[in-house]
């Protein structure tokens, strides 16, 4: 599929709900403020780009490249992250609302959450070796057979991992949030 190129463009209080972001290769493109729930973006390319407090509520992501991308203040609820093309996959995340997403299955390596709402978010076989829970907020999140190794937990919260069902090899948790990781135990910490 030849896709045309769009580069260094703002787009600004943009609604593609109805009117759909044309496909094309995005690169060095800022979103801010733009309305994408519900719509489809797949098959589209995104490099180097950056959305800023946008909605992308159960947006279809199939096949959707993308590659040094970083969300900033977004609602991402229930997209499932794992229909997009994990060629040179490469995103991070601040100040997002990621509920009821999906990162189930894939490479999410070195992916930094900053500061996210992220409640009942799939990482079941998730490969997220040296990924960054920074401040993030992982209320029912599910970790079933995912690779933590030197993940960083150290000021998460609410979260609930089974060390005996993950690889947790130098993982980062602090003293106070160590109760995630004792739960499945049902041992009471005072």
């Amino acid at each position: 599929m030849n896709l045309q190129s769009i580069s260094d463009q703002n787009y600004s209080n943009k609604n593609y709900t109805t009117n759909l972001l044309p496909k094309a290769e995005y690169s060095y493109c800022t979103f801010t403020n733009c309305n994408f729930e519900n719509s489809d973006i797949s098959n589209n390319v995104f490099l180097e780009c950056e959305f800023v407090d946008c909605n992308f509520s159960n947006v279809n992501v199939k096949h959707t490249t993308f590659n040094d991308v970083s969300f900033n203040s977004c609602k991402l609820v229930g997209i499932n992250f794992k229909d997009c093309s994990e060629f040179l996959l490469d995103f991070n995340f601040r100040n997002c609302n990621l509920n009821l997403s999906s990162f189930s299955s894939m490479n999410v390596n070195k992916t930094c959450f900053s500061n996210c709402k992220m409640h009942q978010v799939d990482f079941t076989f998730t490969e997220a070796e040296e990924s960054k829970f920074s401040r993030c907020d992982l209320m029912n999140s599910i970790f079933n057979n995912t690779n933590l190794e030197k993940a960083d937990f150290s000021t998460a919260f609410n979260f609930n991992i089974n060390p005996a069902e993950n690889n947790l090899k130098d993982a980062q948790f602090s003293k106070n949030n160590i109760e995630g990781l004792l739960n499945i135990f049902k041992i009471k910490i005072k």
